[in-house]
């Protein structure tokens, strides 16, 4: 995440040794004013033209056009240990062993007492299947 600084150009050049042209004044300025923000750890993004309303006198206004230089940097984000996603990793569990033994006995079930087919078959209490209608 970053936040932003907007700050306008500078209107005047610097005067400097060896910088004659009111360009190479100008454009002085401007990389100063950039070389400042940036030792202060400010990243130069880019320099927009944008209209500003302004008023003039009691009823009228006028339309300005101001040179911003726009600027960005890291934020300090503290985040709550809650609010941190964490990835989970996959849990890998032994499988069971699987035997080819056969098992002991003849196959067949033996039938116990209660296991007559004429006996109503016994449900617990609270089990019941709910059924969209």
């Amino acid at each position: 995440m970053y936040e932003y600084k907007v700050v306008p150009t500078p209107t005047k050049g610097v005067k400097a040794k060896g910088v004659k042209t009111p360009e190479a004044r100008f454009a002085l300025g401007v990389e100063q004013a950039i070389n400042a923000l940036a030792a202060e750890g400010w990243e130069y993004q880019r320099a927009d033209v944008l209209p500003s309303e302004e008023r003039v006198g009691l009823t009228g206004s006028e339309t300005h056009w101001r040179t911003l230089l726009v600027f960005r940097r890291a934020m300090a984000v503290d985040l709550a240990p809650e609010t941190v996603p964490t990835r989970v990793e996959p849990v890998l569990t032994k499988a069971p062993a699987v035997s080819s033994a056969v098992p002991e006995g003849s196959g067949v079930a033996e039938a116990s007492p209660d296991d007559r087919a004429d006996a109503e078959p016994e449900f617990e209490e609270g089990a019941e299947e709910t059924r969209p209608a």
